[in-house]
């Protein structure tokens, strides 16, 4: 015999609320796995810059964790191991560091884990309301960077925008569009629109 629910005039079905309940939860949980696997992702490629805040964890060892902002020349000062280049290293690459410089000598099959506790910060200037340095976030395109920056003034152009990557070998600015990828340091230039 099949239990119902009766609410207001209408009865509803218990095993068909239980599975539209579960069908929501596994569309839930399906998201947010896509989201963190899109992060590792991002973080796998992603490489260590000025301004970035790093967590390093050892596990079972607390004398060596360390929350640090990676100095503008690039480095961190490890326990143990003294100061460390970080900058242009990836995430795995620096785990991978630490790892073969605390084995052995300090500990045995060391376990590293290293995450971005907040990454550099991108640059916005030009014809937007509030120019300036804001938190990178994942995700990040120039229209969500405009944005965060309060918008557009009346005389800014949509149409010319450019970017300079950090890192870019030429360091010159290029044309891009409001749905254009910004990385951390990059700086963004809306120019004014003479019409």
């Amino acid at each position: 015999m099949k239990e119902t629910v009766i609410i207001g005039f209408e009865s509803l079905n218990t095993s068909k609320i239980i599975n539209t309940v579960l069908f929501i939860g596994f569309c839930f949980l399906t998201n947010s796995s896509l989201v963190f696997a899109e992060d590792k992702v991002t973080n796998q490629k992603y490489l260590l810059g000025t301004g970035d805040t790093i967590r390093i964890q050892v596990y079972d060892e607390q004398d060596l964790y360390l929350e640090s902002r990676v100095s503008d020349t690039g480095t961190i000062s490890y326990p143990f191991l003294g100061v460390l280049k970080v900058q242009g290293l990836s995430l795995a690459s620096l785990e991978a560091l630490i790892t073969s410089q605390l084995e052995g000598d300090y500990l045995i099959n060391p376990k590293v884990s290293i995450d971005i506790v907040q990454y550099r910060q991108f640059y916005i200037n030009g014809e937007v309301e509030q120019a300036g340095g804001f938190a990178y976030q994942p995700g990040l395109t120039i229209r969500k960077a405009i944005s965060l920056a309060g918008g557009f003034k009346e005389r800014a152009s949509k149409d010319k925008i450019f970017i300079i990557h950090d890192g870019s070998s030429t360091g010159e600015p290029v044309k891009a569009t409001l749905d254009t990828a910004v990385r951390p340091g990059d700086t963004i230039t809306i120019e004014q629109s003479f019409f």
